[in-house]
């Protein structure tokens, strides 16, 4: 099998060495906990002085703080220092399979490899093997490229979802006698997480095979007009995207297109996670819209998907359970079904003949629209339906319910109708995001 053709590369792991504490040189993905302060000052206090992957990354509560420069230059100092001292180790070249346990969950399993940057490409209407699931905002990528551009080094958040089923590459791994290279805990509420070396030629060919059985026999045709959707982005687009424009740069820097080809900044270090295990868990996130009328929301919501060739039906309903039972019975039909409440009142908006495969794509077009139409009025993302419920029964809002994306949608939604709109969909809560924890050298 010629990884190549799947977009896959067998990294040299760089992980800590045996003296360093595991737990505190482990810190969750710089971009939770944005707006908690606390949580951030917990995780300094129990780090100290101790060796940390939060003195190589950047939170992102601290983007807006004046010492930024200052910041990237302690982050690359500190990834040569880890270097130099021999407190990051490599070794052999080989994946690591890993077992998560959460507090919402008692094993998420995930495999970290390399994944080939030249097979991925944010843009909209994109047909490469590595897709974005939401749209990528360019303007975010800047100060994610000051952090990634002189670093020695690159520790993935990064989770990217493969579509098995039948389970065939990922959980069959768990039955090889394999070297365990981690076992500890998670600070604050992080979980446990176990990590295995794989770096048997067999067992590397074995996933190989099996992660292009899932694209189909046309992956090993380089000449076919392929539309192979084999990767999909879950957690850390932006980081993702980070790296593809760092590589897209180094490219156009050298004049030696051949040799550039061998450096390691084409790769960037992920977890690959089964879009069908059981603890990865989608959560649907609402939408209420304020400083508006409800009334002047709903006319324009009418007008909108006429205009666009679609029909739409306002039903009225004494409660909000009445509205989500109206639109359950509508799954069976060929209708996207979105309960709604105002200041005490409920209904259901039915839409019919959707040109879209999901009910958050047809909502967000129009939410889209009327903002731009009524730029006073503000549109927020809610998780939970009793925060949209008391929300939307302040004056001058309105909340809308989603429901939660099916994992056997994802793919198929992806290849229909590119990019997800954001905010579509959560990959479980925030103390069950990713952990930095193994590393890559990217120079």
């Amino acid at each position: 099998m010629n990884l190549e053709n799947i977009a896959l590369q067998i990294p040299t792991i760089l992980l800590p060495n045996q003296d360093v504490d595991l737990t505190r040189w482990a810190v969750i993905a710089c971009d939770q906990y944005t707006s908690q302060a606390d949580y951030w000052n917990q995780v300094e206090k129990i780090v100290g002085d101790a060796p940390s992957t939060l003195r190589l990354t950047f939170p992102e509560i601290y983007l807006e703080d004046q010492d930024k420069k200052e910041r990237i230059d302690h982050i690359n100092q500190a990834m040569r220092l880890y270097l130099a001292e021999g407190t990051l180790v490599e070794h052999k070249p080989g994946f690591v399979l890993l077992d998560r346990k959460t507090s919402h969950a008692a094993s998420r399993k995930g495999l970290i490899v390399a994944l080939d940057l030249e097979h991925y490409d944010f843009s909209v209407g994109s047909k490469t093997l590595i897709r974005a699931t939401e749209g990528t905002i360019v303007e975010r990528l800047p100060p994610r490229i000051k952090v990634r551009e002189n670093a020695e080094i690159e520790l993935p958040h990064i989770m990217v979802l493969i579509d098995d089923p039948d389970k065939t590459v990922i959980e069959p791994l768990f039955k090889l006698p394999l070297e365990k290279v981690y076992d500890f805990e998670l600070m604050l509420n992080g979980g446990h997480v176990q990590g295995y070396l794989i770096d048997n030629p067999s067992h590397i060919a074995a996933i190989a095979e099996a992660i292009a059985h899932l694209a189909g026999p046309e992956i090993n045709n380089p000449n076919a007009d392929r539309d192979i959707l084999l990767y999909a982005m879950g957690d850390g687009n932006h980081s993702f995207a980070t790296a593809k424009a760092i590589w897209e740069n180094n490219k156009a820097a050298t004049e030696d297109q051949q040799a550039i080809m061998g450096h390691p900044s084409r790769y960037a270090l992920v977890e690959l996670v089964n879009l069908h295990d059981e603890g990865l868990e989608f959560e649907a996130i609402h939408r209420v819209m304020f400083k508006c009328s409800a009334d002047k929301v709903l006319e324009s919501m009418e007008h909108y998907f006429l205009k666009n060739g679609m029909e739409l039906l306002l039903k009225t309903c004494t409660s909000i359970e009445e509205a989500k039972e109206i639109a359950l019975a509508a799954i069976q039909e060929r209708t996207h079904a979105i309960p709604f409440m105002f200041q005490g009142s409920f209904g259901v908006a039915l839409i019919q003949n959707p040109q879209l495969t999901l009910e958050v794509a047809s909502l967000q077009a129009f939410l889209d629209e009327f903002i731009k139409r009524h730029p006073t009025a503000e549109l927020d993302y809610i998780h939970g339906e009793d925060a949209v419920e008391e929300l939307s029964a302040k004056p001058g809002s309105i909340g809308f319910l989603l429901p939660a994306l099916s994992k056997f949608h994802l793919f198929k939604s992806i290849a229909r109708d590119g990019a997800l709109p954001r905010k579509t969909f959560s990959m479980g809560e925030a103390d069950e995001k990713r952990f930095y924890l193994e590393c890559r050298k990217i120079r």
